[in-house]
């Protein structure tokens, strides 16, 4: 069990701990963090005291940290939603309910899929750089803790104030586009927060990165993007462009911060995306029978 303390679901971390004894498992090993940057050390260490079986407690960020992480193991995860997007959850259709989530873990079925690795780090839902990590930074400033996901309507409106940059993107060694944007997303799965479809085409295991750009400068353009992304025509908008492929490079005209499911990083401006084709197991609804 691996948990970030300071996010909550359900009853608690007490009533997960009543749950896990329901279903024979008194004395887990039991790993607490106060960031997400301390997740993935400890899944590390869980695995090397035997673990095959990791239950994570947190948002976005925390999944991110232990999945790059672990990814090259052999060790199922189960998702216990308890942030506040909660995409892989969401995506997966792992509800945002303490008992349903750890029935998932311990009945439901299991599913191979792919990662998305940007600059390094995995990625298990969606990364990108330019409008989509300034929103994902200012939400981060306390903002999510005191509004929840209402704190990303407010950082968006703020995000569309952001200049374009000069981008020149390579997909699998050609260029695809070389212009001025104001955001790349690079997705592993197709649904932002809200049911909001940022590529309608995107599976969680056909070994493709799914690639966007939009071109959108002012808020009524962004108004556009966001009214085509929420009736699942994003790709159909005249301020995207959208692509499959399994490299990626991405120059931009000045550093500029990226993110990983939600998790921001430093200025750059250079990245590296690929796909690494069912890298991970993740515990799932089992598919209702036709």
């Amino acid at each position: 069990m691996i948990a970030h303390k300071k996010k909550t679901l359900g009853g608690g971390l007490g009533e997960l701990r009543r749950l896990l004894a329901q279903e024979g498992v008194s004395d887990p090993l039991w790993y607490e963090a106060s960031s997400s940057r301390e997740m993935g050390p400890l899944a590390r260490k869980a695995i090397e005291h035997g673990a095959n079986f990791l239950f994570i407690w947190g948002g976005d960020g925390s999944v991110q940290r232990c999945v790059n992480e672990i990814a090259d193991d052999d060790v199922t995860v189960a998702l216990l939603p308890a942030g506040t997007a909660n995409l892989l959850a969401s995506n997966l259709k792992i509800p945002r309910d303490l008992k349903g989530a750890v029935d998932i873990g311990f009945n439901g079925a299991r599913r191979r899929l792919d990662l998305g690795v940007l600059n390094g780090d995995r990625f298990s839902v969606m990364a990108g750089v330019g409008f989509d990590a300034i929103m994902m930074r200012d939400a981060d400033m306390g903002l999510k803790d005191r509004f929840g996901r209402l704190a990303y309507v407010w950082t968006a409106s703020r995000a569309t104030r952001m200049k374009l940059r000069r981008i020149r993107i390579k997909v699998d060694g050609a260029v695809w586009f070389d212009g001025r944007a104001s955001c790349v997303l690079l997705g592993q799965m197709g649904t932002l927060a809200g049911g909001v479809v940022a590529f309608p085409t995107a599976k969680p295991d056909d070994g493709l990165l799914e690639i966007g750009v939009v071109t959108a400068e002012t808020r009524a353009d962004w108004l556009r993007v966001f009214t085509r992304m929420v009736v699942g025509r994003a790709d159909r908008s005249p301020l995207t462009q959208m692509t499959q492929g399994h490299n990626v490079k991405i120059k931009l005209d000045r550093p500029t911060i990226y993110e990983l499911d939600g998790g921001v990083r430093k200025k750059t401006k250079r990245l590296t995306a690929s796909i690494q084709p069912l890298a991970i197991t993740i515990c799932v609804p089992q598919e209702e029978p036709t």
